[in-house]
């Protein structure tokens, strides 16, 4: 339990990166963000902690659950920064009493804490989480992934040229807040920290599928590879979101299925769905299929 928590502490550390950077494009709002969601998500934790009589931490977790600090982190950097306080509450509560604490605690949970939290304030408050704030720049809040879902029959060219949602390659600013992820990611991959072959098979499924859809950019194109690796939270997803050890298969294979699927799902949401992104669902929908996919490596599937 202790490794587990200084490893968790360690991801909580590879975030910062990407805090910086959202901090310079958009203030200093996430930080506002993560003062609500991180009291609260250890408050809830104490309290059903102590009415199931239970110590206030797991053993070896002294003085702070890192795990809880990383999904208090992941919701604060998803949502969009300076939302009403009852946004970010409402979402890590439910990432903590109905993710975590309903399903037994720590290790148990079936699905993602921090998707699951963000999926319900997704479809409560659609209006609050659809626009960003105006850039440092000035330029418009709308994120390229839903100006390119509603660019009115410009051919992509077209829509990066007239739209300053999009920057060179992704979205304005997003092409350097996934970078900056990926940085943190990249260095907990070389510590061995997370299962590499989630997010690699969870970058291959969006990127294939965007390559394979890609036409060249006309008006029903959903998009190049290098966009959806460098817009929205893909870059997040990939080495802290999907990777979450509670929630995706432990065997080898299993995994790869895990990252193809959830990037298939996202990519699939992102081309046609209704909603402008859809990490969220597409983890949940793999945390739902883990066992299955586990039994299926493993070669116990029933017929």
């Amino acid at each position: 339990m202790a490794a587990s928590n200084r490893i968790m502490w360690i991801v909580a550390l590879a975030l910062m990166p990407g805090l910086a950077v959202l901090s310079w494009l958009h203030g200093w709002g996430h930080l506002q963000n993560l003062a609500i969601a991180a009291p609260l998500a250890y408050a809830s934790e104490f309290l059903c902690r102590r009415l199931r009589r239970q110590p206030l931490l797991p053993a070896g977790f002294a003085p702070l659950d890192g795990s809880l600090m990383v999904t208090a982190l992941i919701l604060a950097l998803a949502l969009p920064p300076n939302l009403p306080w009852h946004v970010p509450a409402v979402a890590i509560l439910a990432a903590v009493l109905l993710a975590r604490q309903a399903f037994g605690g720590l290790g148990h949970n079936l699905f993602n804490p921090a998707m699951a939290g963000y999926a319900l304030v997704l479809v409560s408050y659609p209006a609050s989480l659809a626009e960003w704030p105006p850039l440092a720049d000035g330029h418009t809040g709308a994120t390229a992934l839903t100006a390119l879902r509603h660019r009115e029959g410009l051919t992509v060219t077209e829509a990066f040229a007239r739209n300053p949602a999009f920057g060179h390659f992704g979205g304005a600013g997003w092409e350097w807040v996934n970078a900056a992820f990926a940085l943190g990611g990249l260095v907990i991959c070389g510590l061995r920290l997370i299962a590499w072959r989630v997010a690699v098979g969870f970058l291959a499924a969006l990127g294939g599928l965007a390559l394979i859809c890609y036409d060249g950019g006309s008006s029903r194109s959903a998009g190049s590879p290098l966009f959806h690796f460098l817009s929205g939270g893909t870059m997040l997803a990939a080495f802290f979101v999907v990777t979450d050890p509670a929630t995706h298969p432990g065997e080898p294979r299993a995994q790869w299925l895990f990252g193809l699927l959830v990037g298939a799902l996202a990519f699939v949401i992102r081309a046609w769905g209704g909603y402008p992104d859809g990490i969220a669902f597409g983890v949940l929908i793999g945390n739902a299929a883990t066992p299955f996919l586990d039994a299926l490596a493993r070669g116990r599937v029933r017929r």
